[in-house]
């Protein structure tokens, strides 16, 4: 019997287009959970629906470790997480079912989960942790096991249904009430957040993740992060764990979690998930300083804004010593209109000179794309595509603007929305909202920009194959097979999207927005 098990709803084999893209993670924010809390004197066991086949392995898990607390707590490092989609809302109910059956206390926690805490405890869990979900949890688990005496209204970053006395601390004496309690204030987030411990690596079966990485692409990659939050204004991104504020663990430290990680567990490559990686000035040399020193050196992949790559002429060389592969930069859009109505405080030309500089420092750049943002028109959109063919990036990744509670844009557009208010997967698109155009525009316009793009890509590719007839591979004449199919499809496609565009659409007008100059200045940090 362990005290804890600790799970998440994130299951990839929900999610069609990532389950086929085969690039799992474990569940980092769990980890750190599960780490702190062990800490603090109390056993706990994982189960990792990542890979897991459906919610009956959580009940098996559940049987297996019998705990006395089933805690669902989402990986708050996943975007997707974030995004709440609502086959991963569904199995988390499944599993506050499957572990109150079971007679376990049931705690939640996530981005979902603080925005919608009434749904949650409506649906079996006892206790909601809201926000930033470490020291809430450590506060609760010692009032619920009778080490401190603590009201549950006096622990911030808690919402909970009525309950009765507990007796000797068994989670079986609760007595919830159907009705939840006004949720108590939020918890100040953790600001030292190198005093955490290094994430509860030992609970993940590496080695499954291990083989199903070299199956697919050859080599293995694990997740750090040296960030929580984000200081930024974008008026579509949802902020419920963190809000404004922004705390960045020092370089030394990064470096010397790496390299315990290239030691232990022999990563091919690393995925840093922070919002924004290397926000600071002056971060990016020394982690490279750092990392040489330690010898702690991996390829790797993290996310940046094109205005914090432009900043300063030695970052690129830093990010290019430290190891970076690739960066990926919050593009969202070619038209400076949409980028000001977002309130992205970025320019166009600074996403260009960003991409520019990344790539002639042997960088590569990834574009994050999103269309269908209130008041967008046909030929912002044709200036998003055009930026796209210009700068050449690596890859690209494209989204639809998608509401979610908490942001200026899911309140300027809150009267449009339906029932559905979560997409169902990732691959979903649907347009929450009376958008520019309808769904099925978009869908076809990712359909148009994906094709024309890794037909470009290919082309490039092929040309630079082309100078060195050693190099030629079979691989390369499927590339090239490929590329003429997409081209010569190409202009059907674009004939359809062309008469979807026709239809009619109500579309939103932007709310009115910050100036660029205010919207390019992260908040002010207290602490």
């Amino acid at each position: 019997m362990t005290d804890l098990l600790f799970g998440q709803s994130y299951y990839l084999r929900f999610d069609p287009k990532l389950w086929a893209a085969q690039q799992p993670y474990p569940p980092l924010g769990t980890l750190y959970a599960a780490a702190f809390v062990r800490q603090r004197g109390y056993s706990a066991a994982l189960f990792d629906a990542m890979l897991a086949e459906s919610e009956a392995e959580w009940a098996a898990a559940l049987d297996a470790h019998r705990p006395r607390f089933a805690v669902i707590y989402e990986d708050n490092f996943n975007y997707l997480s974030k995004m709440c989609l609502l086959r991963m809302r569904e199995a988390a109910f499944t599993m506050i079912d499957m572990a109150r059956a079971r007679g376990c206390c049931v705690i939640v926690a996530g981005s979902d989960a603080t925005d919608r805490s009434a749904a949650y405890l409506k649906a079996g869990a006892d206790f909601v942790l809201l926000g930033e979900g470490e020291e809430t949890l450590s506060e609760l688990l010692d009032r619920l096991t009778g080490r401190t005496t603590t009201p549950f209204e006096a622990i911030l970053g808690l919402a909970c249904r009525e309950v009765g006395v507990l007796a000797r601390g068994e989670p079986s004496s609760l007595t919830p009430s159907p009705y939840p309690l006004a949720p108590n204030p939020r918890r100040p987030v953790i600001q030292d957040i190198d005093a955490l411990p290094f994430p509860a690596w030992d609970l993940v079966d590496v080695e499954r993740y291990r083989r199903l990485w070299l199956r697919r692409h050859g080599y293995y990659s694990m997740n750090m992060v040296t960030t929580r939050g984000c200081p930024y204004h974008c008026n579509w991104c949802a902020k419920p764990i963190w809000g404004q504020r922004y705390h960045s663990r020092r370089p030394e430290a990064v470096a010397e979690e790496l390299r315990w990680l290239k030691q232990t567990y022999r990563p091919d490559h690393i995925w840093f998930a922070d919002d924004i990686m290397g926000l600071k000035p002056g971060w990016w040399t020394r982690f490279a300083e750092q990392v040489q020193a330690l010898d702690a050196r991996l390829p790797f992949k993290c996310l940046s804004r094109a205005d914090l790559i432009v900043r300063s002429e030695g970052d690129v060389d830093a990010l290019r010593r430290a190891g970076c592969d690739i960066v990926w930069l919050g593009a969202e859009s070619g038209s400076q209109r949409i980028l000001d109505a977002m309130e992205k405080g970025t320019t166009v030309e600074q996403i260009r000179e960003a991409a520019r500089r990344l790539r002639a420092g042997g960088v590569r750049v990834g574009f994050f794309l999103q269309f269908g943002y209130p008041g967008e028109t046909r030929a912002d959109i044709e200036q998003t595509l055009q930026m796209v063919r210009d700068c050449r990036p690596d890859d690209i990744g494209m989204s639809v603007s998608y509401p979610l509670p908490g942001t200026k844009f899911h309140e300027n557009v809150r009267r449009q929305l339906s029932d559905k208010q979560n997409w169902i997967d990732s691959a979903d698109l649907d347009m929450l909202y009376e958008g520019p155009f309808a769904t099925p525009f978009y869908r076809q316009l990712h359909v148009v920009l994906h094709k024309e793009f890794r037909a470009r890509r290919a082309l490039a590719e092929l040309r630079r194959v082309a100078a060195r007839p050693g190099a030629w591979r079979a691989r390369h004449l499927r590339e090239a097979a490929a590329s003429l199919y997409r081209l010569a499809t190409l202009p059907l496609e674009r004939a359809r999207l062309n008469r979807l565009a026709a239809e009619p659409s109500r579309a939103v007008r932007p709310a009115p927005h910050m100036p660029l100059e205010e919207a390019a200045r992260p908040t002010p940090q207290e602490g």
